[in-house]
């Protein structure tokens, strides 16, 4: 299990991982859109979002750092906008974490299946941490 973190953008994502990837010297940055992502009828993509970044990563002197956009409408306050992120093979490691780490806090998603993950949920601790928890099966991983 990693611990890695999530930074979190208003819009202007991309930008700021193509510049940490020239910045650190690391692999071109593979970026998905939100627009790439399969269409859910029952939540239509709004036009402004197609072209923000839902997700991005780079590794950074041998740490994995996670970024996106925050969705339209979403809240963003700057300084609020790192999370970490637990990502392990093991669903029941992301239950347990998740389970404990609920308690006093916040549940933004429960833990569900997405297309990107059989069990991923976030949360904000008692004590303010923001928390994103992901099963990874080793095939796209989050």
């Amino acid at each position: 299990m990693a611990v890695e973190v999530y930074l979190t953008f208003n819009g202007n994502c991309r930008e700021a991982v193509e510049y940490y990837a020239e910045v650190f010297g690391t692999e071109k940055p593979q970026i998905m859109a939100f627009g790439d992502s399969k269409p859910n009828p029952e939540y239509p993509l709004p036009e402004e979002a197609k072209d923000l970044v839902m997700h991005a990563r780079l590794t950074i002197s041998g740490s994995t750092v996670m970024f996106s956009d925050t969705f339209p409408g979403s809240p963003f306050t700057q300084g609020n906008n790192i999370t970490l992120a637990i990502v392990s093979k093991d669903i029941n490691e992301i239950k347990s974490a998740f389970n404990k780490l609920k308690e006093g806090g916040t549940v933004g998603m429960e833990l569900q299946e997405t297309f990107w993950s059989k069990c991923y949920g976030q949360l904000t601790d008692k004590f303010g941490i923001g928390w994103q928890l992901s099963h990874d099966s080793g095939e796209t991983g989050m």
